[in-house]
Protein backbone atom coordinates (compact mmCIF):
# COMPACT_ATOMS: atom_id res chain seq x y z
CA UNK A 1 0.00 0.00 0.00
CA UNK A 2 1.56 3.12 -0.67
CA UNK A 3 0.15 7.06 0.93
CA UNK A 4 0.29 10.17 -1.47
CA UNK A 5 2.96 12.16 -0.29
CA UNK A 6 2.20 15.89 0.41
CA UNK A 7 5.20 17.95 1.58
CA UNK A 8 3.19 20.92 3.09
CA UNK A 9 1.38 18.38 5.57
CA UNK A 10 2.70 18.28 8.98
CA UNK A 11 2.04 15.13 11.02
CA UNK A 12 2.63 15.73 15.09
CA UNK A 13 2.87 12.98 17.03
CA UNK A 14 2.44 13.52 21.08
CA UNK A 15 4.70 11.06 22.61
CA UNK A 16 4.79 10.74 26.63
CA UNK A 17 7.03 8.95 28.87
CA UNK A 18 8.88 8.79 32.49
CA UNK A 19 12.38 10.05 32.99
CA UNK A 20 14.12 8.62 35.86
CA UNK A 21 16.32 11.51 37.73
CA UNK A 22 19.91 9.91 39.00
CA UNK A 23 21.67 11.37 41.77
CA UNK A 24 24.46 12.51 39.62
CA UNK A 25 24.05 15.83 38.94
CA UNK A 26 27.21 15.63 36.50
CA UNK A 27 28.48 16.08 32.96
CA UNK A 28 26.52 12.99 31.36
CA UNK A 29 23.44 12.26 33.38
CA UNK A 30 20.36 14.16 34.53
CA UNK A 31 19.52 15.60 37.73
CA UNK A 32 15.98 16.86 38.65
CA UNK A 33 14.73 18.60 42.41
CA UNK A 34 13.96 21.24 43.41
CA UNK A 35 17.15 23.28 43.16
CA UNK A 36 17.47 22.38 39.74
CA UNK A 37 17.11 21.08 36.62
CA UNK A 38 20.37 19.68 35.33
CA UNK A 39 20.01 18.17 31.90
CA UNK A 40 22.21 16.65 29.47
CA UNK A 41 20.04 16.35 26.39
CA UNK A 42 21.42 11.95 25.58
CA UNK A 43 20.30 11.67 29.28
CA UNK A 44 17.01 13.29 29.27
CA UNK A 45 15.57 13.13 25.77
CA UNK A 46 14.43 10.04 23.53
CA UNK A 47 15.47 10.26 19.64
CA UNK A 48 14.79 9.14 16.04
CA UNK A 49 18.31 8.18 14.77
CA UNK A 50 16.62 8.39 11.30
CA UNK A 51 15.38 12.08 11.52
CA UNK A 52 19.10 13.60 12.59
CA UNK A 53 19.25 15.78 10.39
CA UNK A 54 15.83 17.90 10.86
CA UNK A 55 15.79 21.10 12.95
CA UNK A 56 14.50 20.63 16.45
CA UNK A 57 12.47 23.08 18.40
CA UNK A 58 12.24 22.70 22.18
CA UNK A 59 10.25 24.64 25.07
CA UNK A 60 11.39 24.41 28.94
CA UNK A 61 8.47 25.18 31.59
CA UNK A 62 10.61 25.90 34.35
CA UNK A 63 9.72 26.61 37.99
CA UNK A 64 8.86 30.17 37.82
CA UNK A 65 8.59 30.00 42.13
CA UNK A 66 11.78 29.21 42.24
CA UNK A 67 13.19 31.40 39.97
CA UNK A 68 14.41 29.45 37.40
CA UNK A 69 16.30 30.63 34.29
CA UNK A 70 17.65 28.75 31.39
CA UNK A 71 21.14 28.64 30.71
CA UNK A 72 21.96 26.90 27.22
CA UNK A 73 24.38 26.93 24.50
CA UNK A 74 21.07 26.47 22.41
CA UNK A 75 19.85 29.20 19.88
CA UNK A 76 17.11 31.36 21.74
CA UNK A 77 13.84 31.91 19.77
CA UNK A 78 11.42 33.38 22.10
CA UNK A 79 10.18 33.05 26.01
CA UNK A 80 11.70 29.30 27.05
CA UNK A 81 12.22 28.06 23.37
CA UNK A 82 15.24 26.86 21.70
CA UNK A 83 16.56 25.32 18.76
CA UNK A 84 18.81 23.33 17.48
CA UNK A 85 20.37 22.80 13.62
CA UNK A 86 20.07 19.37 13.46
CA UNK A 87 20.70 15.82 16.32
CA UNK A 88 24.33 16.86 16.57
CA UNK A 89 24.10 19.95 17.66
CA UNK A 90 20.85 19.56 19.98
CA UNK A 91 22.56 16.09 21.74
CA UNK A 92 25.82 18.61 22.33
CA UNK A 93 23.79 21.06 24.40
CA UNK A 94 23.20 20.39 27.96
CA UNK A 95 20.82 22.95 29.72
CA UNK A 96 20.67 24.09 33.15
CA UNK A 97 17.17 25.19 34.87
CA UNK A 98 17.57 27.00 38.26
CA UNK A 99 18.02 30.37 39.80
CA UNK A 100 21.32 30.87 38.58
CA UNK A 101 23.66 34.08 38.66
CA UNK A 102 24.87 35.41 35.30
CA UNK A 103 28.28 37.00 34.57
CA UNK A 104 29.29 37.70 30.90
CA UNK A 105 31.97 40.23 29.45
CA UNK A 106 32.87 40.74 25.83
CA UNK A 107 36.07 39.30 23.68
CA UNK A 108 36.93 39.75 20.41
CA UNK A 109 32.95 40.53 19.73
CA UNK A 110 32.25 37.51 21.29
CA UNK A 111 30.51 36.97 24.89
CA UNK A 112 31.47 34.39 27.15
CA UNK A 113 29.12 33.58 29.82
CA UNK A 114 29.14 32.25 33.49
CA UNK A 115 25.70 30.36 34.52
CA UNK A 116 27.16 30.12 38.20
CA UNK A 117 24.51 27.66 40.09
CA UNK A 118 25.79 28.30 43.62
CA UNK A 119 24.60 28.99 46.83
CA UNK A 120 27.05 32.18 47.64
CA UNK A 121 26.91 35.47 47.34
CA UNK A 122 26.89 38.34 44.59
CA UNK A 123 30.26 39.26 45.53
CA UNK A 124 31.83 35.47 45.66
CA UNK A 125 30.24 35.37 41.96
CA UNK A 126 32.20 38.72 41.06
CA UNK A 127 35.36 37.22 42.73
CA UNK A 128 34.65 33.85 40.82
CA UNK A 129 34.40 35.14 37.39
CA UNK A 130 37.36 37.20 37.74
CA UNK A 131 39.58 34.19 37.61
CA UNK A 132 37.35 32.74 34.70
CA UNK A 133 38.44 35.66 32.80
CA UNK A 134 41.72 35.32 33.65
CA UNK A 135 41.82 31.94 32.22
CA UNK A 136 40.13 32.07 29.09
CA UNK A 137 42.58 35.56 28.63
CA UNK A 138 45.60 33.09 29.41
CA UNK A 139 44.13 30.38 27.25
CA UNK A 140 43.83 32.34 24.21
CA UNK A 141 47.50 33.51 24.06
CA UNK A 142 47.97 30.03 23.55
CA UNK A 143 46.77 29.75 20.35
CA UNK A 144 46.60 33.33 19.37
CA UNK A 145 42.59 33.83 18.82
CA UNK A 146 39.70 32.65 20.63
CA UNK A 147 37.17 30.05 18.67
CA UNK A 148 34.63 31.36 16.17
CA UNK A 149 31.79 30.66 18.45
CA UNK A 150 28.82 29.39 16.57
CA UNK A 151 26.17 32.15 18.03
CA UNK A 152 28.99 34.14 18.80
CA UNK A 153 28.73 32.84 22.59
CA UNK A 154 30.16 30.47 24.75
CA UNK A 155 28.78 29.49 28.24
CA UNK A 156 30.04 28.12 31.27
CA UNK A 157 27.29 25.88 32.98
CA UNK A 158 28.52 25.94 36.56
CA UNK A 159 26.80 24.03 39.11
CA UNK A 160 27.86 23.93 42.25
CA UNK A 161 25.87 22.62 44.80
CA UNK A 162 26.23 19.58 47.71
CA UNK A 163 23.41 17.57 45.61
CA UNK A 164 26.08 17.71 42.28
CA UNK A 165 28.92 15.38 41.26
CA UNK A 166 32.23 16.12 40.24
CA UNK A 167 32.98 16.26 36.61
CA UNK A 168 33.75 18.72 33.83
CA UNK A 169 32.59 18.11 30.44
CA UNK A 170 33.43 19.92 27.30
CA UNK A 171 30.60 20.77 24.62
CA UNK A 172 31.21 23.23 21.45
CA UNK A 173 30.07 26.39 22.25
CA UNK A 174 29.64 25.58 26.37
CA UNK A 175 31.04 23.65 28.68
CA UNK A 176 29.52 21.52 31.77
CA UNK A 177 31.15 22.51 35.48
CA UNK A 178 29.94 20.36 38.36
CA UNK A 179 31.40 20.09 41.94
CA UNK A 180 30.07 19.37 45.72
CA UNK A 181 32.25 21.97 46.58
CA UNK A 182 30.71 24.98 46.82
CA UNK A 183 32.40 29.08 46.23
CA UNK A 184 32.22 29.08 49.97
CA UNK A 185 33.82 26.05 50.77
CA UNK A 186 36.66 26.02 48.87
CA UNK A 187 35.24 26.11 45.43
CA UNK A 188 36.96 29.21 44.87
CA UNK A 189 40.30 27.76 44.39
CA UNK A 190 39.34 24.34 43.99
CA UNK A 191 37.10 24.64 40.96
CA UNK A 192 38.90 26.86 38.48
CA UNK A 193 40.83 24.10 37.20
CA UNK A 194 38.09 22.30 35.95
CA UNK A 195 37.46 25.82 34.40
CA UNK A 196 41.09 25.51 32.75
CA UNK A 197 41.03 22.30 31.56
CA UNK A 198 37.45 22.31 29.37
CA UNK A 199 37.61 25.89 28.14
CA UNK A 200 41.12 24.28 26.50
CA UNK A 201 38.68 21.86 25.05
CA UNK A 202 37.30 24.07 23.19
CA UNK A 203 39.99 24.19 20.72
CA UNK A 204 41.86 20.77 21.45
CA UNK A 205 38.82 18.61 20.85
CA UNK A 206 35.69 20.40 19.94
CA UNK A 207 37.81 21.93 17.01
CA UNK A 208 41.34 20.24 16.75
CA UNK A 209 38.83 17.02 16.64
CA UNK A 210 40.38 13.43 16.10
CA UNK A 211 39.33 11.62 13.29
CA UNK A 212 38.39 8.64 15.32
CA UNK A 213 35.64 10.58 16.87
CA UNK A 214 34.29 12.48 13.96
CA UNK A 215 30.95 11.87 13.79
CA UNK A 216 30.41 10.82 17.84
CA UNK A 217 28.28 7.64 17.48
CA UNK A 218 25.38 8.29 20.40
CA UNK A 219 24.74 4.75 19.84
CA UNK A 220 28.12 2.67 19.75
CA UNK A 221 31.37 3.08 22.03
CA UNK A 222 33.47 5.89 20.77
CA UNK A 223 37.21 4.59 20.47
CA UNK A 224 39.93 6.92 20.04
CA UNK A 225 43.93 6.04 19.98
CA UNK A 226 44.41 10.48 20.45
CA UNK A 227 43.16 11.01 23.49
CA UNK A 228 46.46 11.21 24.76
CA UNK A 229 46.74 14.44 22.84
CA UNK A 230 43.44 15.33 23.06
CA UNK A 231 42.69 15.06 26.73
CA UNK A 232 46.51 14.49 27.96
CA UNK A 233 48.07 17.89 26.21
CA UNK A 234 44.81 19.95 27.97
CA UNK A 235 46.04 18.46 31.16
CA UNK A 236 49.13 19.38 30.58
CA UNK A 237 47.92 23.28 30.16
CA UNK A 238 45.03 23.04 33.07
CA UNK A 239 47.20 24.11 35.96
CA UNK A 240 50.18 25.57 33.33
CA UNK A 241 47.22 27.87 32.36
CA UNK A 242 46.58 28.96 35.94
CA UNK A 243 50.23 29.46 36.87
CA UNK A 244 50.35 31.94 33.87
CA UNK A 245 47.04 33.59 34.67
CA UNK A 246 48.43 34.09 38.12
CA UNK A 247 45.77 32.00 40.00
CA UNK A 248 48.54 29.52 41.88
CA UNK A 249 52.37 30.23 41.69
CA UNK A 250 55.39 29.03 39.91
CA UNK A 251 56.22 26.85 43.54
CA UNK A 252 52.80 25.58 43.63
CA UNK A 253 52.87 24.42 39.81
CA UNK A 254 56.24 22.65 39.61
CA UNK A 255 55.33 20.84 42.88
CA UNK A 256 52.09 19.92 41.65
CA UNK A 257 53.55 18.05 38.58
CA UNK A 258 54.81 15.77 41.64
CA UNK A 259 51.80 13.47 41.85
CA UNK A 260 51.03 13.03 38.35
CA UNK A 261 54.60 12.17 37.46
CA UNK A 262 55.09 9.53 39.61
CA UNK A 263 51.74 7.88 39.09
CA UNK A 264 52.92 7.49 35.31
CA UNK A 265 56.72 6.59 35.64
CA UNK A 266 56.35 4.38 38.40
CA UNK A 267 53.46 2.42 36.99
CA UNK A 268 53.96 -0.78 35.34
CA UNK A 269 51.57 -0.60 32.89
CA UNK A 270 54.03 1.01 30.53
CA UNK A 271 55.34 -2.59 29.72
CA UNK A 272 51.75 -3.47 28.23
CA UNK A 273 50.43 -0.85 26.31
CA UNK A 274 51.67 2.58 24.81
CA UNK A 275 49.66 6.14 24.83
CA UNK A 276 47.83 5.21 22.07
CA UNK A 277 46.79 1.96 23.54
CA UNK A 278 45.58 3.65 26.94
CA UNK A 279 43.28 6.04 24.75
CA UNK A 280 41.55 2.94 23.30
CA UNK A 281 40.47 2.06 26.95
CA UNK A 282 38.48 5.05 27.31
CA UNK A 283 34.91 3.28 27.02
CA UNK A 284 36.14 0.41 30.09
CA UNK A 285 37.45 3.85 32.73
CA UNK A 286 36.20 7.00 32.05
CA UNK A 287 32.99 6.75 34.08
CA UNK A 288 32.24 3.23 33.01
CA UNK A 289 31.17 0.61 35.32
CA UNK A 290 31.56 -2.70 35.48
CA UNK A 291 31.38 -5.68 38.09
CA UNK A 292 34.59 -7.52 36.04
CA UNK A 293 37.55 -7.86 38.41
CA UNK A 294 40.57 -5.88 36.78
CA UNK A 295 44.17 -5.23 37.68
CA UNK A 296 43.85 -2.04 36.05
CA UNK A 297 46.59 -0.48 38.79
CA UNK A 298 49.46 -2.67 36.41
CA UNK A 299 47.92 -2.50 33.04
CA UNK A 300 46.59 1.01 32.96
CA UNK A 301 47.35 4.94 32.80
CA UNK A 302 45.03 7.16 32.57
CA UNK A 303 45.58 8.97 29.18
CA UNK A 304 45.19 12.16 30.68
CA UNK A 305 47.89 11.68 33.39
CA UNK A 306 49.91 10.46 30.59
CA UNK A 307 49.56 12.52 28.07
CA UNK A 308 50.16 15.21 30.77
CA UNK A 309 53.72 14.26 31.41
CA UNK A 310 54.70 13.47 28.12
CA UNK A 311 53.21 17.11 27.23
CA UNK A 312 55.38 18.21 29.85
CA UNK A 313 58.63 16.35 28.24
CA UNK A 314 57.73 17.89 24.75
CA UNK A 315 57.38 21.57 25.73
CA UNK A 316 60.51 21.41 27.62
CA UNK A 317 62.08 19.59 24.77
CA UNK A 318 61.36 21.96 22.23
CA UNK A 319 62.36 24.69 24.65
CA UNK A 320 65.72 23.24 24.58
CA UNK A 321 65.88 24.70 21.01
CA UNK A 322 64.15 27.73 21.29
CA UNK A 323 61.00 26.28 20.31
CA UNK A 324 57.56 25.90 22.57
CA UNK A 325 54.79 23.38 22.68
CA UNK A 326 52.43 27.34 22.39
CA UNK A 327 53.44 27.57 19.38
CA UNK A 328 53.42 23.84 17.89
CA UNK A 329 49.97 24.18 19.57
CA UNK A 330 49.09 27.25 17.13
CA UNK A 331 50.02 25.52 14.13
CA UNK A 332 47.93 22.39 14.78
CA UNK A 333 45.07 24.94 15.45
CA UNK A 334 45.59 26.68 12.30
CA UNK A 335 46.36 23.23 10.20
CA UNK A 336 43.25 21.52 12.00
CA UNK A 337 41.17 23.59 14.51
CA UNK A 338 40.25 26.37 12.23
CA UNK A 339 40.45 24.68 9.41
CA UNK A 340 38.41 22.06 11.17
CA UNK A 341 39.82 19.27 9.27
CA UNK A 342 39.99 15.94 11.22
CA UNK A 343 43.55 14.70 12.19
CA UNK A 344 45.04 11.16 13.18
CA UNK A 345 47.94 10.46 14.63
CA UNK A 346 50.34 10.54 11.64
CA UNK A 347 49.12 14.30 11.09
CA UNK A 348 50.47 15.39 14.59
CA UNK A 349 53.48 13.55 13.60
CA UNK A 350 53.86 15.32 10.68
CA UNK A 351 52.76 19.01 12.01
CA UNK A 352 55.48 18.54 14.62
CA UNK A 353 58.09 17.11 11.79
CA UNK A 354 57.20 20.62 10.01
CA UNK A 355 57.63 22.56 13.13
CA UNK A 356 60.85 21.00 14.98
CA UNK A 357 62.33 19.16 12.14
CA UNK A 358 61.68 15.50 10.98
CA UNK A 359 64.20 13.64 13.13
CA UNK A 360 63.13 15.20 16.59
CA UNK A 361 59.08 14.91 15.61
CA UNK A 362 60.48 11.19 14.30
CA UNK A 363 62.13 10.74 17.31
CA UNK A 364 59.40 11.72 19.85
CA UNK A 365 56.51 9.65 18.44
CA UNK A 366 58.68 6.57 17.40
CA UNK A 367 59.74 6.82 21.06
CA UNK A 368 57.07 8.13 23.37
CA UNK A 369 53.99 7.62 21.26
CA UNK A 370 54.52 4.37 19.27
CA UNK A 371 56.30 2.77 22.19
CA UNK A 372 56.76 3.56 26.19
CA UNK A 373 59.94 5.21 27.00
CA UNK A 374 60.52 7.26 29.76
CA UNK A 375 62.06 11.00 28.12
CA UNK A 376 65.27 12.32 29.68
CA UNK A 377 63.62 14.49 32.39
CA UNK A 378 66.65 15.11 34.47
CA UNK A 379 68.40 17.18 31.82
CA UNK A 380 64.95 18.89 30.58
CA UNK A 381 64.07 20.09 34.28
CA UNK A 382 67.54 21.77 34.56
CA UNK A 383 66.17 24.21 31.50
CA UNK A 384 64.05 26.09 33.36
CA UNK A 385 65.77 25.47 37.03
CA UNK A 386 63.55 22.63 38.50
CA UNK A 387 64.84 19.54 40.14
CA UNK A 388 63.91 15.85 40.21
CA UNK A 389 64.94 13.77 43.32
CA UNK A 390 64.08 10.66 45.22
CA UNK A 391 64.91 10.10 48.82
CA UNK A 392 66.86 6.60 48.68
CA UNK A 393 66.42 6.36 52.55
CA UNK A 394 62.81 5.53 52.67
CA UNK A 395 61.35 2.70 52.85
CA UNK A 396 58.57 0.94 49.99
CA UNK A 397 56.55 -1.41 50.48
CA UNK A 398 54.51 -1.60 47.25
CA UNK A 399 50.49 -2.16 48.26
CA UNK A 400 47.88 0.11 49.71
CA UNK A 401 47.40 -1.12 53.19
CA UNK A 402 44.38 0.11 55.72
CA UNK A 403 44.18 -0.29 59.34
CA UNK A 404 40.70 -2.46 60.08
CA UNK A 405 38.81 -2.35 63.03
CA UNK A 406 40.59 -5.11 64.94
CA UNK A 407 43.95 -3.90 63.66
CA UNK A 408 44.93 -5.53 61.01
CA UNK A 409 46.07 -4.50 57.93
CA UNK A 410 43.78 -5.19 54.77
CA UNK A 411 45.22 -4.57 51.52
CA UNK A 412 43.26 -2.58 49.45
CA UNK A 413 44.31 -2.96 45.60
CA UNK A 414 46.50 -5.41 43.60
CA UNK A 415 49.81 -4.96 44.93
CA UNK A 416 52.21 -3.33 41.94
CA UNK A 417 54.35 -5.54 39.83
CA UNK A 418 57.90 -5.64 40.87
CA UNK A 419 57.47 -4.46 43.95
CA UNK A 420 58.38 -6.03 47.29
CA UNK A 421 54.31 -6.86 48.37
CA UNK A 422 54.07 -8.37 44.91
CA UNK A 423 57.65 -10.39 45.03
CA UNK A 424 56.35 -11.25 48.66
CA UNK A 425 53.26 -13.12 47.10
CA UNK A 426 51.03 -10.70 48.95
CA UNK A 427 47.72 -9.62 47.20
CA UNK A 428 44.39 -7.82 47.28
CA UNK A 429 42.70 -8.53 50.13
CA UNK A 430 44.90 -10.14 51.68
CA UNK A 431 45.03 -9.23 55.84
CA UNK A 432 47.92 -8.69 57.50
CA UNK A 433 48.10 -9.73 60.82
CA UNK A 434 50.86 -9.88 62.45
CA UNK A 435 55.00 -8.39 61.00
CA UNK A 436 57.44 -10.24 63.02
CA UNK A 437 54.74 -11.89 65.20
CA UNK A 438 53.55 -8.32 66.60
CA UNK A 439 50.15 -7.17 65.49
CA UNK A 440 50.00 -2.98 64.31
CA UNK A 441 49.93 -0.89 67.19
CA UNK A 442 46.79 1.33 67.96
CA UNK A 443 46.14 4.22 66.48
CA UNK A 444 48.90 4.63 63.49
CA UNK A 445 48.44 3.95 59.95
CA UNK A 446 50.19 1.29 57.82
CA UNK A 447 52.44 4.20 55.66
CA UNK A 448 53.63 5.93 58.68
CA UNK A 449 54.21 2.10 60.61
CA UNK A 450 56.42 1.12 58.22
CA UNK A 451 58.37 4.24 58.02
CA UNK A 452 60.01 3.01 60.83
CA UNK A 453 61.38 0.35 58.73
CA UNK A 454 65.01 0.83 56.34
CA UNK A 455 65.30 -0.34 52.59
CA UNK A 456 66.99 -3.83 52.32
CA UNK A 457 64.94 -4.88 56.49
CA UNK A 458 63.39 -8.38 56.12
CA UNK A 459 59.90 -8.63 57.61
CA UNK A 460 57.91 -11.71 58.39
CA UNK A 461 54.50 -11.53 58.03
CA UNK A 462 51.61 -13.15 58.93
CA UNK A 463 48.44 -12.79 56.85
CA UNK A 464 45.19 -14.33 56.09
CA UNK A 465 43.47 -15.29 52.50
CA UNK A 466 40.46 -16.68 52.47
CA UNK A 467 40.68 -17.34 55.80
CA UNK A 468 43.52 -19.55 56.09
CA UNK A 469 46.54 -17.89 57.63
CA UNK A 470 49.41 -17.99 56.13
CA UNK A 471 53.38 -16.18 56.28
CA UNK A 472 55.56 -14.71 54.05
CA UNK A 473 58.86 -12.59 53.91
CA UNK A 474 58.84 -9.08 52.50
CA UNK A 475 62.47 -7.14 51.95
CA UNK A 476 61.78 -3.60 51.89
CA UNK A 477 63.20 -1.11 49.02
CA UNK A 478 63.87 1.99 48.29
CA UNK A 479 60.85 4.40 47.46
CA UNK A 480 60.69 4.99 43.93
CA UNK A 481 58.96 8.39 44.33
CA UNK A 482 60.09 11.08 43.00
CA UNK A 483 60.11 15.17 44.30
CA UNK A 484 59.58 17.74 41.65
CA UNK A 485 60.57 21.48 42.81
CA UNK A 486 62.09 24.37 41.76
CA UNK A 487 65.97 24.57 42.31
CA UNK A 488 65.90 27.63 44.83
CA UNK A 489 64.01 25.13 47.25
CA UNK A 490 67.86 23.62 47.45
CA UNK A 491 69.61 26.72 48.03
CA UNK A 492 70.49 26.59 44.16
CA UNK A 493 70.69 30.22 42.51
CA UNK A 494 69.73 29.73 38.72
CA UNK A 495 71.33 31.81 36.10
CA UNK A 496 70.31 34.36 34.51
CA UNK A 497 69.78 32.30 31.61
CA UNK A 498 67.66 29.28 33.32
CA UNK A 499 65.43 32.30 35.33
CA UNK A 500 64.40 33.37 31.70
CA UNK A 501 63.71 30.43 30.24
CA UNK A 502 61.70 29.34 33.28
CA UNK A 503 60.13 32.65 32.52
CA UNK A 504 59.12 32.04 29.03
CA UNK A 505 57.85 28.82 29.99
CA UNK A 506 55.71 30.13 32.90
CA UNK A 507 55.03 33.28 31.58
CA UNK A 508 55.72 34.92 35.30
CA UNK A 509 57.04 38.20 35.33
Amino acid sequence: MSFPKNPHRRTYLHLYYSLHSTHRGDGTYTQIDETHAHLNIPATFIYAPTLHERQIEVSFTIREDLNWKVATQLPHLKDNTYSALDLYYFMDSPTELSDHKVREFNIDNQTVKLALHDPGTEEDADAYFEKVKKVVIAEKEVFGALPTFDYGSYTFLACYTPNASGDGMEHRNSTILTSTRTLANGGMEGNIGTVSHEFFHSWNVERIRPKTLEPFNFEEANMSGELWFAEGFTSYYTNLILCRAQLISPEKYVEGLTGTFNYVWNSPARQFFNPIEMSFQAPFVDAATSVDPVNRENTFISYYSYGSVLGLALDLSLREKDLNLDDFMKLVWLTYGETEIPYTIENLNKSLNSYAGEEFGNNFFNNFIYESEIPRYNELFKIVGVSLSQNNELPYFGATVSITDDLNGKIQSNTKIGSPAYKAGLDKDDVIIAIHGKPFPSGIQFDVFIKEFKPKDKLSISFLRDGQERSTEVILESDPSFSIYLEEKEGIKPSKKILKARKDWLKTE
